[in-house]
Formats: C-alpha cells, structure tokens, sequence
C-alpha cells in the first residue's frame, strides 16, 4: 500500500460542493481517506482578480502507481467541471487536484513531478498539510513540513473556511 498527500482547490461554482465532491470521488476511486485538514480559503495565487480559492489537504492510501493516481486524480477533475486551458498557467478553475507527495519518491517526468515542485512556497498548500503532516520530511528539501511552512517566504492569507449555511 502507498500513502499520497494530494491538494485539493478551486475557485469557480460552489467550491465547497467541489471539494465535498472530489473526497469522495478519491475514496472511491483513488484509495481510502486516512485524514484530512480543513478547508481554507486564500487568495488566488500567481495572478490577480480572481475569487478567493478553497483549499484543503488529504492523505490516501493506495493501491494506483503514480501514473495511474494522477489519472485517476485528472479524471475525478474533468467529471467535477474542470476545463484545462494548456496556455494559461494560472487559471479559475472549479477544482484542481495536485499529488504532493507519493511515498517517498522522487519523480521527474514531462507530465508528473513529485514531489510538487513548487509546494515549498505556497502557503495554501503548506498551512493545511502542517495540519495533518506538520513532521513529515521532504524527500527533496529534507526539511518537515513545518520547517518549510514556517520558512516561506508567501505571505497571502490562508484562512480557516467558515461554511455559509
């Protein structure tokens, strides 16, 4: 059994029915929920005027290889409304679904990195996995999570999502 670390955000639509989708599109079809942060919402990241993200973190197990999982992970995206635009870097988005860690590994393919490349300096992504992982160590940067998270140089906000109801 393998154990992956995915972000989970988006920005367009009911975001909060998207995230509630996509964690239970992954326990049926990527691996089983061992835990998972709470969901907070940020400012969007490397552009401006967009709405405010919902982010959250999760933990699986699982039995897909990585390739497998990051179809898996592409194809729950595209059945929640995800429409990719390749020549956009940043863009609104109903829901992306990153893989941040698979085990240990250390991947460099054209299409698939792990672990995410650029993780270290994204505070939504750093602040909910603090939660649920704050001693887990970078394979890469050999620092925990909340080494990176308290050393980041992002300063947008990351607050806890309070649900309208």
């Amino acid at each position: 059994m393998n154990i992956a670390y995915l972000c989970l955000g988006g920005n367009i639509g009911n975001r909060e029915d998207a995230l509630k989708k996509a964690i239970w599109d992954i326990s049926e079809k990527a691996g089983t929920i061992e835990s998972r942060s709470q969901i907070y919402e940020t400012e969007a990241w490397g552009i401006d005027n967009q709405q405010a993200y919902l982010n959250q973190t999760v933990k699986i197990q699982t039995e897909l290889s990585p390739v497998e999982l990051i179809e898996c992970l592409l194809n729950i995206e595209k059945n929640l409304g995800r429409q990719r635009n390749f020549k956009l870097q940043y863009e609104a988005r109903t829901l992306d679904i990153d893989i941040l860690f698979y085990n240990d590994l250390i991947l460099k393919e054209e299409h698939l990195i792990i672990p995410h490349p650029r993780m270290h300096l994204r505070k939504f992504v750093l602040v909910p996995l603090n939660e649920i992982a704050p001693n887990y160590l970078h394979p890469e940067l050999n620092k925990s999570i909340f080494n990176l998270l308290k050393e980041c140089e992002d300063h947008s906000e990351v607050k806890p999502y309070k649900a309208v109801v």
